[in-house]
């Protein structure tokens, strides 16, 4: 039996999967394998390092400061959350990330980013032996780098963006990959339909080098639901242990820490109370 952890993006919204995770590592919770797409890979790598606290701690302590995230930043540089802040400065100085202990735990760990030429997602697993911590965040920042909010990201000679495009919740990617005892972390409630994107035309005049990435982009609506559909009856047979928020997580890109707390407040209380059913599940 491989187990795995599987944690959805959703910007703001993975400060409830901040929560789950915090309260899974105090009661030593632990996976074989997890992937994260977007803002469950920026949160979520923080449960290979051991790292409790972390994410809710330099979101509220920087969530007001226009370093981190801010409309100067996206027409100074074209990141709307700032490269040099978030990716250096917070995890190399500010409030380090630990890279020796995340590198050491034995979970294999995946990022989600979604290729933009040909629209289709990309699950990087971290090379503990010969990728550093740079290399490491640059596939974290492809997988958060938001279509017309961020710059596209390119490494080892892909061109990638928010893996949210490609693959939202890859928990068919950790089947393919042997996981058959899977968690699942979603950051939308159960009744949550995602709709077609409005902005349609504009992702097509900026991308328009890149049809696949604008198709993926049109599609993703139908994608999103169909895996929600997917996840929803694997749970429902017991094949499946899913957390969810009780009810919409009302929040976006937002400068006041007692919303970021909020959220993941609501993240702590569905991991405690789903606590022993997730251990008898994974036993």
């Amino acid at each position: 039996m491989k187990k795995g952890l599987i944690m959805e993006g959703g910007a703001m919204r993975g400060l409830f999967s901040s929560g789950v995770t915090d309260v899974l590592m105090e009661n030593g919770v632990r996976f074989d394998g997890g992937v994260g797409t977007s803002a469950g890979a920026a949160f979520g790598c923080n449960y290979k390092s051991g790292q409790i606290g972390r994410a809710l701690r330099y979101n509220k302590e920087y969530c007001d400061d226009e370093r981190y995230v801010s409309a100067r930043s996206f027409f100074k540089t074209g990141n709307l959350y700032s490269e040099d802040f978030c990716y250096h400065q917070i995890p190399e100085t500010l409030d380090k990330f630990d890279f020796d202990t995340f590198n050491k735990d034995p979970m294999e760990f995946y990022v989600t980013c979604t290729n933009i030429e040909t629209g289709l997602a990309v699950h990087h697993r971290h090379d503990e032996e010969n990728e550093d911590m740079g290399t490491f965040l640059e596939w974290v920042r492809a997988s958060c780098a938001m279509p017309l909010l961020e710059q596209i990201v390119e490494i080892d000679g892909l061109k990638l963006l928010d893996g949210g495009v490609g693959d939202s919740v890859p928990i068919r990617f950790m089947e393919e990959i042997g996981y058959d005892r899977n968690v699942v972390i979603l950051t939308q409630p159960l009744t949550y339909v995602k709709k077609k994107i409005k902005y349609g035309l504009l992702a097509r005049k900026v991308y328009k080098e890149y049809p696949k990435l604008t198709e993926a982009m049109l599609d993703r609506h139908e994608k999103y639901n169909e895996t929600y559909s997917y996840i929803r009856e694997k749970e429902l047979k017991g094949d499946l242990f899913v957390i969810r928020p009780p009810r919409s997580l009302n929040i976006s890109i937002t400068n006041k820490p007692e919303e970021i707390q909020r959220v993941y407040d609501i993240g702590r209380n569905e991991g405690l109370k789903c606590l022993d059913a997730l251990k008898e599940f994974l036993s």
